[in-house]
């Protein structure tokens, strides 16, 4: 089907044997019958047959048959896509005007509105039960799926599309994708929501209106692929409500997005208004995945929020926050996102004091939360945003028995703090657990802290060093401001990224398969999409490299914040495992313990192609490397202000050595003292400039996603 928009419709468009109905049916019939007969399918063309002509958007909306006879042996050179393309092409577009609708043989057709599918795989569903489910499901084990589901319910109500489990192949909806649109249309601009991995758990979504498209694509099926799902009719529902808190401080209940748990479509809006008995107290609100800042002038990714006519975005993270308003009177609103729904949110609302937010003996964290007054730089960082740990004075501790149970995060730790180095002794000796101490897998737990893959087995059972392999040593010793050419094979799990050919950031080789990178490398539509990516390993000089591998998947952190670089991180999946024949020059780095703990001060290395100079305009042929020391986090966040705790600094306050353009992506390579390993303490993320005095270059700290990187590569566990 496709829309033609300059003609307008009639009613009697909807009789087949009508004047009118005859007359465009022919017309479209000759347009389409005159692009097949001259493409690449011609002999097989026979001819098209236009079934259908209904109202949309006041132009005409032309369903018809294509009928193409082929043999069975070149049955695999045929697909809706190769049609639909074919049809694609012929509509003339205006570059000038910058829209979808084009010159078909003299029809104005919108492109986005062309839709092929095989016979038998499409199905169209009319709902006028409220209170019934209906079931969506289709699965097949080969071959391939290409399917629609039109869903429609009674004018004034809305669609829930709740999935249950979808399996399909994981490669960033390059060939098999579950495609949500908020129209009948497959048109960019209404999609609700596009799933690329396979999901097990339940997630719904919630149309705007009362039409919805499901396409299902799966076009090379290797094992079994489907899905199963179900939709309902459901009333709109207005997000509004006034709540009067109570007068004794603490939170007493929750409000939502619209139509919790489900996703939230685009465009909705919501108005709270709160109001406290007494002018002493303030409203409290507790975000379980979310947090508020300052509306800047790039705009909001997630939604923005009106709270007493300040404005303010809203991102997504993965602990809790306390947003708090010293006022008696909130009025609140929040304005969906315009383009796709977004995850869920609940959000606890209460009264608190404004002259003490915190209760007495209690630390306010940056993120809102109270935690006890103790916990206080204590090495722990209890507040999630690390607040809890900046801008502590640090005095050396008496080394006796005494003192050091009462700094008991500073006990085998890894470094030494008393000059006898007993703070360091019998750390693996038995004891029992608790929430500071190692657990092997047979349950015995010691003291020392990052004890998992640190080149030392410390457990009975070895369990603490298993599938720990990764790079022995680098050959440099010896990027990038300031930085020096590097050795052939020096740093042998440097990656380069090209996209469309071209240098673009930096990677690191993590395992066969995987690499590590940065989320702002693959911000948008065109840079998430693997297909125009390659990596290239075991290079010394651009274009000269050992293997290279295109870009099958590219799994983004889903909190990443374009804003803040917050979450800057993500994964890379290669179409093709580079061989071991290569692990002379190509190596893993290590991936460091979770949790683990980095010392201002300690000398790593940056490495990359990117420009050696701020005023550069292109970035070096030759791999260049840069001594760097860690920065202490406290002036970290001193010098930029919005350093979160998945950040770090590294660099040298001269400005005389840092990364740089080109740089994004690549590893901030450290050497642990205990085996001489490299561990990937970070990543190339942001900064102020390149090789700015004052100004360190800001790393994405890798310890602090260790579990993440594990989900989509358990291999490294």
């Amino acid at each position: 089907m496709f829309r033609i928009t300059n003609i307008e419709f009639l009613p009697e468009y909807r009789q087949k044997e009508s004047r009118e109905f005859l007359s465009v049916a022919r017309t479209v019939q000759q347009v389409v019958n005159l692009v097949y007969t001259t493409s690449a399918f011609s002999k097989f063309y026979k001819q098209s047959v236009v079934a259908d002509v209904s109202n949309n958007k006041g132009g005409l909306l032309i369903h018809f048959w294509i009928v193409f006879v082929m043999p069975h042996a070149k049955g695999h050179i045929f697909c809706e896509d190769c049609v639909a393309a074919i049809l694609k092409d012929s509509i003339q577009t205006s570059i000038i005007n910058r829209t979808s609708v084009g010159n078909l043989q003299g029809l104005a057709v919108d492109m986005d509105s062309v839709v092929l599918n095989e016979k038998g795989c499409s199905q169209y569903f009319y709902a006028d039960h409220p209170s019934l489910r209906y079931p969506l499901e289709i699965s097949a084990t080969s071959g391939r799926l290409m399917c629609h589901f039109k869903l429609v319910a009674i004018v004034g109500y809305l669609i829930r599309l709740s999935i249950e489990s979808i399996q399909i192949e994981a490669d960033n909806c390059v060939t098999d994708s579950l495609t949500i649109y908020d129209s009948l249309l497959p048109i960019r601009s209404t999609v609700l929501y596009r799933i690329c991995e396979p999901r097990r758990t339940l997630v719904s979504f919630v149309s705007t209106n009362n039409l919805m498209l499901v396409t299902f694509k799966s076009p090379q099926i290797q094992q079994l692929s489907g899905i199963r799902a179900y939709f309902e009719v459901i009333p709109e529902q207005k997000c509004e409500n006034t709540v009067l808190v109570k007068e004794i401080p603490g939170f007493e209940g929750k409000i939502s997005s619209p139509y919790y748990p489900s996703y939230y479509p685009p465009k909705c809006k919501c108005t709270w208004k709160f109001q406290t008995p007494l002018s002493t107290l303030g409203i409290a609100l507790k975000f379980h995945n979310y947090s508020l800042a300052k509306k800047s002038v790039k705009g909001c990714d997630h939604g923005w929020w009106e709270i007493n006519e300040h404005m303010y975005c809203g991102s997504y993270m993965d602990h809790q926050t306390i947003f708090r308003v010293p006022s008696p009177v909130v009025h609140i609103q929040l304005q969906c996102s315009s383009r796709i729904s977004d995850k869920p949110l609940l959000v606890e609302y209460g009264s608190y004091n404004i002259s003490q937010p915190c209760p007495v003996g209690s630390f306010r964290c940056s993120s809102g939360l109270c935690v006890p007054q103790s916990q206080r730089c204590d090495g722990v960082n209890d507040c999630f945003d690390e607040s809890d740990e900046l801008f502590c004075v640090t005095l050396k501790p008496a080394c006796n028995a005494s003192s050091l149970m009462q700094h008991s995060t500073l006990l085998c730790d890894g470094y030494r703090d008393c000059d006898d180095g007993r703070d360091e002794q019998n750390c693996t000796q038995s004891i029992p657990c608790n929430n500071r101490t190692f657990k092997c897998s047979n349950d015995i737990c010691f003291r020392k802290q990052n004890a998992q893959c640190d080149g030392t087995v410390d457990c009975p059972d070895g369990s603490d060093e298993e599938g720990c392999s990764c790079s022995g040593s680098s050959s440099a010793f010896h990027r990038i401001i300031g930085g020096t050419d590097t050795q052939e094979g020096g740093w042998p799990w440097q990656v380069s990224l090209h996209f469309v050919g071209s240098a673009y950031c930096g990677a690191s080789v993590i395992s066969r398969e995987w690499l590590l990178s940065a989320a702002h490398c693959f911000h948008g539509n065109r840079l998430s999409d693997p297909t125009p990516w390659t990596a290239h390993l075991g290079m010394y000089v651009q274009g000269n490299a050992k293997f290279v591998s295109p870009v099958r998947r590219i799994v983004v952190h889903e909190y990443y914040n374009s804003q803040t670089f917050d979450y800057d991180i993500a994964l890379l999946q290669l179409s093709i495992a580079w061989p071991e024949t290569l692990k002379q020059l190509i190596q893993p780095i290590c991936i460091p313990p979770a949790g683990q703990k980095v010392l201002s001060g300690e000398k790593c290395w940056v490495t990359g192609w990117g420009r050696r100079h701020e005023a550069d305009n292109k970035g070096s042929p030759v791999l260049q490397q840069a001594e760097v020391e860690l920065i202490d986090q406290t002036l970290c966040v001193s010098t930029y202000g919005i350093i979160t705790s998945r950040m770090l600094c590294a660099g040298v306050m001269s400005g005389k050595r840092d990364a740089c353009r080109g740089d994004s992506g690549g590893p901030l390579s450290c050497r642990r003292k205990s085996d001489g390993k490299w561990i990937l303490t970070g990543i190339v993320s942001w900064g102020h400039g390149c090789g700015r005095p004052n100004f360190p270059g800001v790393y994405t700290r890798v310890s602090n996603f260790v579990p993440w990187i594990h989900k989509y590569v358990p291999s490294l566990l």
